[in-house]
């Protein structure tokens, strides 16, 4: 029997799990109640929590292979492990709406974001239910997004990585060629719930494929800013010991950017499948 409690933040999405430490090896009974708070929930907070690196790796295994970011700053001893170590956040890319890594044939599954330190105040980052933005659509829009792809390109955020010296040392004609644009469904069906969400967002998403430019334009501008609605959301305020463990198939994240002294996080993320 699992000692895992969850408490949910919002009707929407985000649930706060309680009874587990997780510098431990999860048994199976919390590792499933932690599976099923994350696909009921799309995003879990834990408290209290003071993992060091290995820890959070060994938590991260626990659901699966990782899926190191292809680019951005790597922890020097955990190349697996993205380093956001930022004081000046704005304009870097976490704060817009988004989902982690898209432009991947197949996105990761999940990430797991640890804080290390923090600001006095600010640097919340707030989740959003792609499966309520795809609930609140008309049912004649839904129809029409149905069979519609959409192409997701590393190019742009990855040159504002270089411009802001947080490339990890990434070359764009490299990871170009490596990483070309991947095209994917605007409406998602989770692969383990069952669930249609949508699956478009304003970092990697450049083009709705079929579409006349003006058209893919305006449908693509109205869904990102669909994506914003508040009543999708919840926010998140870190503490120290705080972990959030979010479902990168079903959420998108945005980290405001309002906090102007060290803020460091360490996140590690998960092997995905092909959106379907």
């Amino acid at each position: 029997m699992s000692g895992v409690r969850v408490l949910p933040v919002t009707p929407t999405l985000g649930a706060e799990i309680q009874g587990v430490d997780l510098r431990r090896p999860l048994t199976d009974a919390d590792l499933r109640a932690i599976r099923g708070a994350l696909l009921e929930h799309v995003v879990v907070f834990f408290r209290d929590q003071p993992l060091g690196d290995e820890e959070h790796i060994a938590f991260a295994r626990q659901f699966g292979a990782l899926s190191p970011a292809p680019f951005g700053p790597k922890h020097p001893d955990h190349p697996e492990m993205t380093v956001l170590d930022q004081d000046a956040p704005k304009g870097q890319g976490g704060d817009s709406w988004h989902t982690d890594n898209t432009f991947m044939e197949a996105p990761p599954l999940g990430s797991i974001l640890r804080a290390v330190r923090l600001p006095p105040s600010g640097g919340d980052t707030c989740f959003a239910s792609m499966y309520a933005a795809h609930e609140a659509l008309s049912e004649p829009l839904k129809r029409f997004l149905e069979d519609l792809r959409a192409e997701h390109d590393l190019t742009r955020m990855l040159r504002q990585t270089i411009l802001d010296g947080n490339d990890g040392g990434a070359d764009l004609a490299t990871m170009q060629r490596d990483w070309p644009p991947a095209e994917h469904p605007v409406i998602r069906t989770h692969p383990e719930t069952g669930r249609k969400l949508l699956f478009v967002n304003r970092n990697f998403t450049t083009r709705i494929t079929g579409l006349h430019p003006a058209e893919s334009d305006a449908l693509l501008q109205l869904l990102l800013e669909h994506v914003r609605t508040p009543a999708f959301q919840c926010r998140f305020r870190w503490e120290p010991g705080s972990v959030a463990f979010w479902d990168n198939r079903a959420a998108q994240h945005y980290a405001v950017p309002d906090y102007s002294e060290r803020r460091v996080m360490h996140r590690v993320t998960l092997e995905g499948d092909r959106p379907f």
